[in-house]
This record gives C-alpha cells, sequence and structure tokens, in this order.
C-alpha cells in the first residue's frame, strides 16, 4: 500500500452495519509513500499515527469523489423503486 497527503485511507468494517471509517492522509513518513500515515479521521477529527491492516486501502480526492457519486446514485434508485412500490409518483 503506498499513498501521498492528500490521499484518504478507507477501512472496511467487515461484518457490521457500519459505513467504511474514512481518514484524510496528512503526511507519509516513507519516501517510497508506504505507512505509517499520519491521518486525520472523519468521524472523530482526531489525528493517528496508522499501520493499515488488510482492512484497509487508499483512494485518491478523484477515486472517492466517484465512488460517493456511483453510492449517491444507487441510493436515489432504490429510494425511487421503494417509493413505485408504495405508489407515490
Amino acid at each position: 500500500m503506498h499513498a501521498k497527503a492528500g490521499d484518504w485511507l478507507i477501512v472496511e468494517i467487515a461484518g457490521t452495519d457500519h459505513a467504511a471509517r474514512r481518514a484524510r492522509i496528512l503526511d507519509v513518513s516513507s519516501p517510497d509513500g508506504a505507512p505509517p500515515f499520519t491521518v486525520r479521521w472523519l468521524d472523530t477529527d482526531r489525528e493517528a499515527l496508522v499501520f493499515p491492516g488488510d482492512d484497509a486501502h487508499v483512494m485518491t480526492q478523484d477515486e472517492l469523489e466517484a465512488l460517493d457519486a456511483r453510492m449517491a446514485e444507487r441510493a436515489a434508485v432504490v429510494q425511487r423503486h421503494i417509493m413505485r412500490r408504495r405508489g407515490t409518483p
């Protein structure tokens, strides 16, 4: 896993009802972009030094925005389907 400052660390939480945890990468100690990373967690606004595990991956800002757009569209499709089944236009 390699990153640069400004990328996002995404930690998947398997087997739970919780969304993946996101952190903005503030600093990368290694010149080749390898961990550990200094991050700021989006949910707590706290900084931490992180050695990511197998449940984590790095995304660029553009990749994360594209993912969020796909997820928003998916949610909108589901909502439209629910409304149609209820008979609401």
